[in-house]
Parts: structure tokens; C-alpha cells; sequence
């Protein structure tokens, strides 16, 4: 049987895609396209790259479907999230001009009409805080209440745009430490130790600062020192040598402890996102396909295996099928909540909820971690901060700036200096981490700052309570219940206290005597153990960091839900990949430690033999005795 359908225009002319069918056993059509008989340009739409699939509705696991044997696309991969780690597959599986790629975002692009001045919202760094005040490009999600925190609910923005939330972050450029990576390796993520996971790091990585054995030179991912030089950054550096810290120069490189310059994922003034370092470069590409305003809804099964999605699109309810795999990239929320929706999960839970069992794996949505963190914040003497640069005529100035040239304030989220430091003795690598702001920050930068002055976002990083997360409904239109149970573990509570008394101490230093006024926060009135503690309870919040619920681990591990290899326990052509597919934690910022798992996890797709930087020195403190 013949097949004929009018593909699009090459000039004047039509072009007229041949394709040749036959029924299989299942009662099925199959659909092949025939290339030798397509014309293609370089900027023709991707479809001829694809199958088409004529299937009766029946067939799939879906309560309810499109019209019954309507002819659906079939790709041989489809990544669903165009995120931190589904960018980064869309190009790299793309690659291979034999394959075929269906990416699938919630969101709009990142850009209105292709120009990332008419989307500064995004793409000026310092814009950052716009998009945590409305639900435009933000998911928008809110825990349930917390009881070890005043029973307060916090709030977690996730990105709901092309380069998901590397769209919305702080742009902070942070790995965590090797011993994370060599954790992950006993937790049962073989294949996932720091020799394994730093020459992707590197791959992905062009520093301005140029290659070495820890940095990358020449792959997709600009990362930059800050350019403000402002004097109190230099002052929290040199604070934190006086109070008897290391200065490191590097906190990606051989040495994470200490303070120094924190690298930020921005390219000659703008905001570098997933989208911008691998979506967009590969968008040329005729055998990758990428819809937007795409709800998945539904992963089809046919028996254990993932053969297509479902999802809406415009009120319009469509499918698509996958010839090798379904890759789940939607992040610690969203991929869970997929997975959930479709069946796979703890199946009293899902029972409960009339979702049809798929798989029973409890650990889905299990494991859930995140960083809290607390603002520690000192009135400033001096008019240097950033208190005036948020008055509108300041705004407007700093704005024409960077819309003409990319330079300026508006070229830098300001978070150009930090560190990680051990908040006790006996402590073998860091277990806390500083970000430092010339500037006072509130209520997540939705309420502009009231006075000069500057702080430290300050938190452990490698938290002892857990959380999950699970379905509200069936419905996925309804956000799922957030638990992550923060400040559950007493050893949570006393490593805040920490916190809050070493960075008043750096705060303390002579280098910061020029510039010292009063303490604004937590404020002179709290000064005993609990004192600080009922203050931690009142103002720690979410760093954005949520992660772990889909765990990576070993098959013997009844609460991972992947293997090594990134699929789905007990399923077939199923994978996910992006932060919550982590083990545990790591000790910093995760969007460059995602970015690594969906460089490595695309070697691990292609068949391609994993990288290894075998034998590269990692710092050691010289005693344990002292946290010093």
C-alpha cells in the first residue's frame, strides 16, 4: 500500500513525501517513509525525518485517546522537557542524522520572535527575580506546610521554558565536591564516580579562563568570572582569610574549600541557558522536531515497554510514538509526576487514585532533597550596595545599558563571590556554602530592598531530612503535594546554627570595618542557640534545589527507580534523565551537575564508551582537627 502526503513547499512546488505501509501481527499500519523520493532544505520542517504510525486507540494503555486509527508521528527518540538535561539530549542524540528527535516543552520558547532583547525578562542577568514573581515561564510551586518551620509554606519556582530552569537560576556555575560523585558510586549508581563524571563536566564546559585539567575549553556551556569588581566582594574574600579560611581560585577545579570567585553561566553579558549553549545551535538540524505549549500527559505502554507519549497541545489532545526510547527530562517535579500519572509508582498510592497499575515502583517521588538557605544581612555605611540601582530612574539607565551593548549591571546576577566551608571539625569536605550579594534580598526578590546593605546566602548542603512527593489527583493539571520535610533532623537544625554564627564571624572581620553598620538580620536580639534556631525556623527557605526522587541505584535497591544506565527499573525503552535521577544531594548548586548527567547519559544512549579522567588530584584538608 502507497501512502502520499503533501509535506510543505520548496520554493513554488510542493514536495510529496512517499511512504510505504504494511499491517503487522497487532493489527496495526506501519508507515516508512521514503527519503529517496523526499526533497529536503535546510530549513524544511523536520516531519520526513519521522514514521507515521496508523494505530487504533485500543491498542495503548490511555483511558481516553485522539481519534481512533488517525495517523501519529513516530520518532526514534522523544525527550519530554526542554530543560537543564533535555537541551542537552536534544542536541547530542540529535547529532546522529539517523536519528530521529521529538523534544516536548510546557512552556513558550525563551525568546519573542527569536531576539533576546524583547525577552530581557530572561536573558539579562540581572533581571533574574521578574520571573519569580509571576507563573509566566514558573511552574509556580508551593510546598505543603512545614511543621519544623512555623508551619510555613514555601515556595519553589521551577522553569517552565525552553532551558527550564537554567532560564530562571541564579546562573551560579557550581559541580559540588568530588566526594559527591564518589558517594553516588556506593549508593549504587555504578559508573558515576568523580573519574567518570568530570570529563563531562569538561565536555560541556567553555571557560573564559581557558582548558585545564579540570576546566573545559571548547564545549557548548559558557561559564565566566563576574565583572563588577565590586569592593565587597573583595571584602567577603578577604573576610574569610582573616577568619582563618582558604582563598581558592578555583571551586570547580582541585579545591572547593575556601572562598573566592564563583563562576557564572554568562556569555558576553547575557544569561548562557541550555537553550542557548545546545537547544538552539541544533534547531537547523532537519532531524530534530521541538513543539512547545506541550502538557504531557501520559506515557503509552504497550505491556512493559514505553512506546509514546501523550500530551495536549492548544486544547488539542495528540500522541507520539518512539521507535527506541521515551526520555523523561522534566526535572525533580515533573518527571515523578509523569511517571505517576502513567501508572509507574508505589501502586497502593496510584490504586487509590484509579490509576491503572503499570509498575510497582515505591521509590517515585520518594527520596525528595532539597537546600534550605538564610539570608544573614549587615547594614552598610557606605552608598555602594545595590539599593540604588532598584530605584526606577537607576533601573531604566541600567536597562538602556544592556539593551544597547550587554554590559553594565545588568550584565551580572551579582553573585560573583562565595565559598564552602566545613561547618565543624571531623568534617572531610564542606558542608556549607556561602553566596555572597551586595545587596539586601527579600522575600525572594519579590519586595525591593529597603536599605544599603549586603548578605550572605548561607545553608548546609548536604541536609539529613527527606521529603516525597506525591499525586494530588489524577489530574495533571493539578500540582502535585510537596513534602520535603525540612528541618526534620536535629543535626539540620544544628549545622543552621552553624551557619548563622560563622557567617557573622566573617562578617566581623576587619575587612569589612570600612563598611559595617548594624546587623539587620538575624538582628542583635538573637543571640542563644535557640534563639538562632526559632530564627532558622522563621526565615530559612528553599534554595530551589529539589532533586533525588526518581533515585539512580542498584537493581537490589527496592527504592531506586533507575539503573546506571538511566531506565526505568523493570520497564522497557524508558529512561529519565535530569536532577532527580541523583542518589543524593550534591554539595552546590545543581544546574552544572544536571548538565553533566545528560552529556554522560547521551554517551550512555549512543552506545559510546564513558569517559574517564582517571587519577586527578582532589584537595584534602590537612588536619581534621579544626574546620579551619
Amino acid at each position: 500500500m502507497l501512502f502520499l502526503a503533501m509535506s510543505g513547499q520548496t520554493g513554488a512546488r510542493r514536495v510529496v513525501t512517499a511512504a510505504r505501509g504494511k499491517f503487522t501481527k497487532d493489527g496495526r499500519c506501519r508507515f516508512t517513509c521514503l527519503p529517496e523520493l523526499v526533497h529536503r532544505t535546510r530549513n524544511q520542517s523536520s516531519s520526513n525525518h519521522h514514521r507515521c504510525l496508523s494505530t487504533t486507540a485500543s491498542h495503548w494503555n490511555a483511558s481516553s485517546s485522539p481519534t481512533a486509527n488517525q495517523k501519529t508521528p513516530s520518532y526514534s527518540y522523544i525527550v519530554v522537557g526542554a530543560g537543564s538535561a533535555g537541551c542537552v539530549l536534544a542536541n547530542r542524540l540529535s547529532e546522529d542524522a539517523h536519528e530521529s528527535v521529538l523534544q516536548l516543552e510546557a512552556g513558550p520558547k525563551d525568546m519573542l520572535l527569536g531576539i533576546k532583547r524583547l525577552s530581557w525578562k530572561i536573558h539579562m542577568p540581572a533581571a533574574l527575580t521578574y520571573n519569580l514573581c509571576d507563573d509566566k515561564y514558573n511552574w509556580y510551586y508551593h510546598t505543603v506546610p512545614q511543621a519544623n518551620m512555623d508551619n510555613r509554606v514555601l515556595y519553589w519556582p521551577r522553569g517552565r521554558v525552553w532551558g527550564g530552569s537554567s532560564s530562571l537560576n541564579a546562573m551560579v556555575y557550581i559541580r559540588g565536591h568530588a566526594e559527591d560523585y564518589n558517594r553516588w558510586q556506593r549508593e549504587g549508581a555504578d559508573g558515576w564516580d568523580y573519574e567518570h563524571c568530570l570529563p563531562y563536566f569538561r565536555k560541556a564546559q567553555c571557560h573564559e579562563l581557558g582548558e585545564n585539567k579540570y576546566r573545559g575549553g571548547d564545549g557548548p556551556l559558557h561559564v565566566s568570572r563576574g565583572k563588577t569588581n565590586h569592593p565587597l566582594h573583595k571584602a567577603f574574600i578577604e573576610a574569610g582569610q582573616q577568619a582563618g579560611y582558604p582563598f581558592t581560585d578555583d571551586m570547580n577545579g582541585e579545591q572547593q574549600e575556601g572562598l573566592g570567585w564563583m563562576d557564572m553561566t554568562v556569555y558576553k553579558g547575557k544569561r548562557w541557558s541550555t537553550a542557548s549553549a545546545y537547544l538552539r545551535p541544533a534547531l537547523g538540524r532537519p532531524n530534530l522536531t521541538t513543539e512547545v505549549r506541550c502538557l504531557t500527559t501520559k506515557i503509552l505502554f504497550n505491556g512493559n515497554r514505553a512506546v509514546g507519549v501523550e500530551y495536549t497541545q492548544n486544547g488539542e489532545k495528540k500522541r507520539a510514538f518512539a521507535e527506541k526510547e521515551v526520555i523523561l527530562s522534566g526535572g525533580a517535579i515533573n518527571s515523578p509526576q509523569l511517571l505517576m500519572l502513567s501508572g509507574v509508582g508505589n501502586a497502593d498510592d496510584l490504586k487509590q487514585l484509579g490509576i491503572p497499575v503499570v509498575q510497582h515502583l515505591p521509590g517515585v517521588g520518594s527520596n525528595l532533597q532539597d537546600h534550605l538557605e538564610l539570608y544573614v544581612q549587615q547594614q552598610c555605611t557606605q552608598p555602594i550596595t545595590l539599593y540604588k540601582a532598584q530605584k526606577p530612574f537607576h533601573m531604566v539607565k541600567i536597562g538602556l545599558e544592556w539593551l544597547t551593548m550587554f554590559t553594565g549591571y545588568g550584565a551580572t546576577a551579582h553573585l560573583e563571590s562565595g565559598g564552602f566551608i566545613r561547618s565543624r571539625p571531623h568534617i572531610t569536605h564542606p558542608d556549607i556554602q556561602f553566596h555572597f550579594l551586595p545587596s539586601q534580598v527579600i522575600d525572594h526578590g519579590r519586595v525591593a530592598s529597603k536599605i544599603e546593605a549586603y548578605q550572605v546566602h548561607v545553608g548546609p548542603m548536604r541536609s539529613t531530612s527527606f521529603g516525597w512527593m506525591k499525586l494530588k489527583s489524577a489530574n495533571p493539571l493539578d500540582h502535585p503535594i510537596l513534602q520535603p520535610n525540612y528541618l526534620s533532623n536535629d543535626v539540620d537544625v544544628f549545622e543552621f546554627r552553624q551557619c548563622v554564627k560563622l557567617s557573622r564571624e566573617i562578617f566581623a572581620q576587619k575587612a569589612f570595618e570600612q563598611y559595617r553598620g548594624p546587623e539587620v538580620q538575624p538582628g542583635l536580639e538573637v543571640q542563644s542557640d535557640s534563639e538562632i534556631d526559632a530564627f532558622v525556623r522563621r526565615k530559612a527557605d528553599s534554595a530551589y534545589h529539589p532533586s533525588c526522587t526518581c533515585k539512580m541505584g542498584s537493581p537490589s535497591d527496592p527504592m531506586a527507580v533507575v539503573d546506571s544506565n538511566t531506565r526505568v527499573m523493570g520497564l522497557e525503552r524508558l529512561r529519565v534523565i535530569d536532577a532527580s535521577i541523583m542518589p543524593s544531594i550534591v554539595s552546590g548548586n545543581l544546574n552544572a551537575p544536571t548538565i553533566m548527567l545528560a552529556e554522560k547519559a547521551a554517551d550512555i544512549i549512543r552506545g559510546r564508551p564513558p569517559l574517564a579522567d582517571p587519577g586527578v588530584p582532589v584537595y584534602r584538608p590537612p588536619t581534621l582537627d579544626t574546620q579551619r
